[in-house]
């Protein structure tokens, strides 16, 4: 296994308080992130990807958002009891976030040098002067050029707009970063670049990374190890191969069977049948059953263990 752990998740719930009702958005996942390593975290649009890295980044919307129950150790630091002013320490320095959408994640009336010097002069005690001059080194390593710091974001392209968040979040080199779809607005080329990009940069600065995704050829490309996750549960874990060449899960097969295949020749993809299930209104026992094509009537009563069905490689099914 990979070096030391970075981050160590542990039995996470994460809820929002509305008016229709409680919205348990993510139900007791457990995972580890590893010194360098590349962690995916794979599922459908509603399965709980987004709520997981906001709670882990401390920035689930207040009042209505809240951590229930778990633990989240970073570097053995335990981030739900550390308060506010030390959370801002680390958000930024050692944990950063690269947000889905680059058109919305800037700041429309801020030159991109200023929004990536804020970053910089937050955490490093370091002259205005001297944090434009890093600004413009950040933008020179994810091949912009250092002049375009006076540019405003509606200057970019959308991948051009990438590259400046990428930039931003590299900007203090922190140790764990934290990719949620960064490659969901940009076209097929674009994306190709970003990710080899993002390879190279947490490479030369060996930085850990949480890539959530549902694309799972960006999966293929970037990631050590894999969660597949839904309805705000893990269902299936292990490494790229486990899941990719062993795949256990009815709900990791579904993904697969619905991926169009270049060496053979079918009519029609297959579909997983139905819709994610209403947060609000939770299947009992194992969340997936109503779609399940391989469902036993235990698994309408019954939520699965979690069972390591080979060294590091777990599921949660009763086949």
């Amino acid at each position: 296994m990979k070096n030391e752990v970075l981050l160590s998740v542990e039995n996470l719930e994460i809820q929002y308080i509305t008016d229709d009702g409680v919205v348990r958005a993510v139900n007791g996942i457990s995972f580890e992130i590893h010194e360098g390593e590349t962690f995916g975290l794979v599922g459908e649009t509603g399965a709980g990807k987004t709520t997981t890295a906001l709670g882990l980044m401390g920035l689930l919307p207040e009042p209505q958002g809240e951590i229930a129950a778990g633990e989240i150790f970073f570097q053995g630091e335990d981030l739900l009891h550390i308060g506010k002013r030390r959370m801002r320490q680390i958000r930024g320095k050692n944990i950063s976030m690269i947000f889905q959408d680059p058109m919305t994640s800037l700041n429309p009336v801020l030159t991109v040098g200023e929004q990536i010097s804020e970053v910089i002069r937050l955490h490093e005690k370091i002259s205005r002067i001297d944090a434009e001059k890093k600004a413009g080194e950040m933008l020179e390593v994810v091949g912009i050029t250092a002049a375009r710091t006076r540019d405003y974001p509606h200057q970019f392209s959308g991948g051009m707009k990438q590259r400046v968040v990428i930039a931003m979040a590299l900007a203090c080199q922190p140790k764990l970063i934290i990719a949620d779809e960064p490659t969901t607005a940009l076209d097929v080329t674009i994306q190709a670049q970003v990710l080899s990009l993002m390879n190279k940069l947490q490479t030369e600065y060996k930085t850990g990374m949480m890539m959530i995704t549902h694309d799972l050829g960006v999966v293929a490309e970037t990631c050590d190890r894999v969660a597949i996750m839904y309805a705000g549960k893990i269902v299936e874990l292990g490494s790229l191969e486990d899941i990719y060449d062993h795949a256990s899960h009815p709900y990791t097969k579904g993904l697969f069977g619905a991926l169009p295949n270049l060496t053979t020749k079918v009519d029609r993809l297959k579909s997983i049948d139905g819709l994610m299930p209403d947060p609000i209104d939770l299947p009992g026992g194992c969340p997936f059953h109503p779609r399940c094509p391989d469902k036993m009537p235990i698994c309408e009563r019954e939520m699965p263990k979690d069972i390591e069905i080979s060294k590091g490689h777990h599921v949660r099914c009763f086949l």
